[in-house]
């Protein structure tokens, strides 16, 4: 096992004050049935700042019908499964209340989870309590420069194969942790190189 992979193991045994000590951010990611303006949520996936998760399969709303066979390739999931196994609308925006309460949290995908949280939400005619942002938004520039790169060699890490929403929600997570150590990393290294400051007089 590489000295990576004992990091993102080591993140994620840890304790739920340490957690919280370090800034974890909740993460919430979802898969859906397409990608255009008449797809909807199918799964919803959250990791909060004290590792909790929530995962479910969404029971699509009796006005949901749009289908994407390009999505269906990437989830895997089977729009009879949905139907079978998912749970109501309603009750996946209770759980979601309750769980998030009045945080924030955040996707690294806003334009589009943004868009499916509001359809949920209506679908079910509530309001969530919970704020959704960008990841973006509280990612420094150095981190978002190297966040492709660490979101690759955590999946690697952590051996996750499926694209689902609870995987990607942990993924995204832990990139944000990784990718922030990489940019301090760097910083230090630069600081370090320039030496101590010498005095002008």
């Amino acid at each position: 096992m590489e000295m990576g992979e004992f990091k993102v193991l080591d993140e994620l045994i840890m304790s739920d004050a340490k957690r919280r000590s370090l800034g974890f951010p909740s993460i919430l990611d979802f898969e859906a049935s397409g990608f255009g303006v008449e797809s909807y949520p199918i799964e919803v996936g959250v990791v909060v700042s004290s590792g909790e998760r929530y995962c479910a399969l969404i029971c699509p709303h009796r006005e949901w019908h749009h289908w994407s066979k390009d999505a269906h390739q990437l989830h895997g999931i089977d729009r009879s499964t949905l139907v079978e196994l998912g749970k109501p609308v309603a009750q996946v925006c209770t759980d979601l209340n309750a769980l998030l309460k009045e945080s924030t949290v955040y996707s690294d995908g806003w334009t589009q989870d943004q868009p499916w949280l509001i359809t949920l939400y209506h679908a079910a005619a509530m309001v969530p309590t919970f704020r959704l942002s960008p990841i973006e938004g509280i990612a420094t520039e150095q981190q978002l420069m190297c966040w492709d790169d660490t979101k690759q060699q955590v999946q690697r890490n952590m051996g996750v194969l499926r694209h689902r929403a609870s995987s990607d929600a942990l993924i995204i997570q832990q990139t944000f942790i990784e990718s922030r150590r990489e940019a301090e990393s760097i910083a230090a290294e630069a600081a370090s190189s320039l030496g101590p400051l010498r005095s002008s007089v």
